[in-house]
């Protein structure tokens, strides 16, 4: 419902303000300051979204919402309930054995597994491995199954469609079969997408995870799986246990021989020398010990005996000889040594102690001699007995070496052996699969509910962007704020199929909501100068199809039924379409008038149906921007002034052709028409623009053809001024 609501004082403020001829940047900062339709309309300034718009804009594409959750709804359910593929989850559970739960501890070839990451995340890369995957594979035939093998699967149409068309397009022949190996490995390849392996935190435990189309298979493979980990790490085990006992068992045999050869070397090298033990090498190294000593005692002796010697014979008395020699019988012969007899004896004794001497030096000499050849022959045997002993030592060494190298493989190839008897895995299954008894996919609930989801998702995108997109005017607030002109109008869709029958519509009901509109329109048309009335009136508009014309008729319509005498001039000579409205055919009009073929009152017409005279558009060979221009028109509204109470001229849009900026330059009052929700602000901004540029700027704004169902769309509806529901009381449709 529409209802006009303008101010007196309003209408002069705005007047005021265009008769300063507002420059065309001050009009620019409006719109730059105002954001444009549904949130930023009513956005605050600055950075921040209004949050009642928001939810207001959401609000106003609830149903495009909706919509979008329908559909969202009706995909996802012929998805889930038709297209989707059940799919069926069975986890087994392992776990591993740390080196501390082994039965018995017999080494690191069949030890158990340490508990550390790098172990787990090991196990983990097993038990996915292709290899382990390939004995399941056999195990179970999977290559057999469609579901893992895709060679097995019947071709979708798509892909059937596909083929024909390459086939066409492209004649070749006919790919060969896969190959076995090839078929194993894609199988593996699907085996491995359907399965998920899973440690526990802060444990030893796996989870084995398989998914199919089938329950019972999904609980098959993850038992199969854990089977043969378990198996392969016996197998394993006992291939290295075998490994480790055959080579063992080599080891040993050739220890063995060798040393039976070592002790062989042994027991030849005793009987081919003549050993002495190391006691007896020692004593004999005494023994030259001795000898030494005593060579060097001999040779002392032998010293000292030639100074005696050298000592005696240098003497030169017979006192010094006695006393040198120490002889008893010399120093008693001293005192008679002046008796010849006596001095002869003492000579003579001389003589036999220095022989005497002499043959103790020579025994000496003879003496160390037998002792430097015993010596000799000593040492001699002592370096025989002292290598012989050593390469007895090495022998020996190397025949012990071998001993003990022997003893200690022979006991590892004992232990070894006796593993074979209590091997042990490293892992055991503490779950077995469960056949599942529901499908794990596709969960329907979840899939319903995350398609609401995308569906309020996508509808509410689609309506904020919509909303961010609008460029036109949807209330009077935003067609003021963006160009800074009053909105003297706002006037409702007329429900009429048919141009013509939009007048009707307004003559046979006046008392309906159009009707009213178009009252407070004519009245605020009057007001914008009370002083002195305007008398011709212009309506024109931004772009066409805005209701311009129909305007110009409503009030033509309207001011007639109050009495006045009208005038309403087609302007429009370039499309000429008040003959839809009026059903008149006449082909002479106001071109004929202002070329002076005709007269005006040989060309106008009084329509019965408005009440009206009508001067029509006729085409001239002249430009229409000329013909408006020339002093004729301007003489023919000064003429028409004095013979009508309202002139009515509808014009072109202004952004098409310059008619509209002609025409002003004779009128009292321009009308510029907005389409609701339809003309753009840039489209009314650079329209005002152009009369400004001329010095005409419009009178007032006038928002048309609002839709009421739009504007509760939109939120507007029952709350907001000349939309709300209250005035329904005052309207008879």
């Amino acid at each position: 419902m529409i209802e006009l609501d303008v101010s007196f004082t309003r209408v002069k403020r705005v007047k005021v303000k265009q008769r300063a001829h507002q420059t065309w940047s001050d009009t620019l900062n409006n719109i730059k300051s105002f954001r444009s339709g549904g949130l930023e309309a009513t956005a605050p300034s600055g950075d921040l979204v209004d949050l009642s718009a928001l939810i207001g804009a959401l609000w106003r594409g609830k149903i495009v919402i909706v919509v979008a959750i329908l559909v969202a709804i009706s995909g996802a359910s012929f998805y889930a309930f038709g297209v989707a593929t059940p799919v069926y989850r069975s986890t087994a559970v392992v776990m591993l054995n740390n080196r501390e739960e082994q039965v018995v501890d017999l080494g690191n070839v069949l030890g158990g597994l340490a508990s550390d990451d790098d172990v787990v995340n090991t196990e983990v890369e097993i038990l996915q491995s292709r290899i382990l995957l390939g004995k399941v594979v056999e195990e179970l035939d999977l290559t057999r199954d469609p579901e893992f093998n895709s060679s097995l699967r019947s071709p979708s149409t798509i892909a059937q469609i596909k083929a024909q068309v390459k086939g066409m397009l492209l004649p070749s022949s006919p790919a060969p079969a896969p190959s076995n190996t090839r078929q194993t490995q894609a199988t593996i390849d699907a085996l491995l997408e359907s399965l998920t392996i899973r440690n526990v935190p802060d444990s030893l435990v796996f989870q084995v995870t398989v998914e199919t189309t089938s329950a019972e298979k999904s609980a098959r493979i993850a038992d199969t799986l854990v089977d043969l980990y378990i198996l392969n790490q016996l197998e394993v085990k006992f291939e290295a246990t075998e490994q480790a006992t055959t080579w063992l068992t080599e080891r040993v045999t050739d220890l063995q021989v060798e040393l039976e050869e070592a002790e062989e070397r042994v027991k030849e090298f005793r009987a081919s020398t003549s050993l002495v033990s190391q006691e007896q090498l020692e004593g004999l190294e005494v023994q030259v010990k001795d000898m030494r000593e005593r060579i060097e005692n001999t040779r002392s002796d032998q010293e000292v005996a030639q100074a005696r010697l050298a000592s005696i014979r240098a003497a030169e008395t017979p006192q010094e000889k006695a006393e040198l020699t120490g002889d008893r019988q010399l120093q008693g012969l001293l005192p008679r040594i002046e008796n010849p007899d006596v001095a002869d004896s003492f000579e003579a004794r001389v003589s036999q102690i220095e022989a005497r001497i002499q043959a103790d030096i020579a025994r000496d000499e003879a003496q160390i001699s037998s002792l430097q050849d015993s010596l000799a022959t000593l040492e001699e045997q002592i370096d025989q007995q002292s290598e012989d002993l050593i390469e007895l030592q090495q022998l020996s060494r190397e025949a012990e070496a071998s001993r003990l190298l022997y003893e200690y493989f022979l006991a590892r190839l004992k232990e070894t052996s006796a593993q074979q008897g209590v091997q042990q895995a490293d892992s055991r299954m503490i779950s077995p699969a469960v056949v599942p008894a529901a499908a794990f996919a596709p969960r329907k609930s979840l899939i319903l509910a995350l398609s609401v989801i995308l569906g309020l998702m996508v509808g509410a995108a689609f309506v904020l962007i919509r909303e961010a997109r609008n460029r036109a005017f949807r209330n009077a607030t935003q067609l003021e704020a963006a160009t800074g002109y009053a909105t003297i109008g706002q006037l409702p869709l007329i429900p009429a199929r048919r141009r013509k029958d939009a007048i009707t519509y307004l003559k046979d009901k006046p008392s309906s909501a159009a009707a009213e509109a178009i009252r407070n329109l004519r009245t605020s048309v009057m007001l914008s100068n009370v002083d002195t009335p305007p008398k011709v009136i212009m309506t024109s508009s931004a772009v066409s199809g805005e209701g311009k014309t129909t305007v110009a008729l409503s009030l033509a319509l309207n001011f007639s039924t109050m009495g006045k005498k009208v005038l309403l001039i087609e302007g429009d000579i370039r499309r000429r379409v008040f003959g839809q409205y009026l059903q008149e055919d006449q082909t002479e009009g106001i071109v004929s008038v202002l070329t002076g073929t005709k007269s005006f009152d040989d060309v106008v017409v009084h329509s019965e149906l408005l009440g009206a005279d009508v001067l029509l558009g006729d085409k001239g060979q002249s430009n229409a921007a000329d013909i408006f221009s020339s002093e004729r028109f301007a003489n023919l509204l000064a003429d028409l002034r004095g013979s009508y109470d309202v002139i009515i001229v509808d014009t072109p849009p202004v952004l098409i052709v310059p008619d509209a900026r002609v025409i002003a330059q004779n009128v009292d009052a321009t009308v510029f028409i907005v389409k609701w929700d339809r003309t753009e602000k840039d489209q009314v901004v650079a329209a005002l623009r152009e009369f400004e540029s001329v010095g005409k700027p419009v009178s007032g704004l006038v928002l048309n053809q609002i839709s009421p169902k739009g504007m509760k769309r939109y939120g507007y509806g029952n709350s907001y001024g000349p939309y709300s529901a209250y005035g329904s009381k005052y309207y008879v449709n």
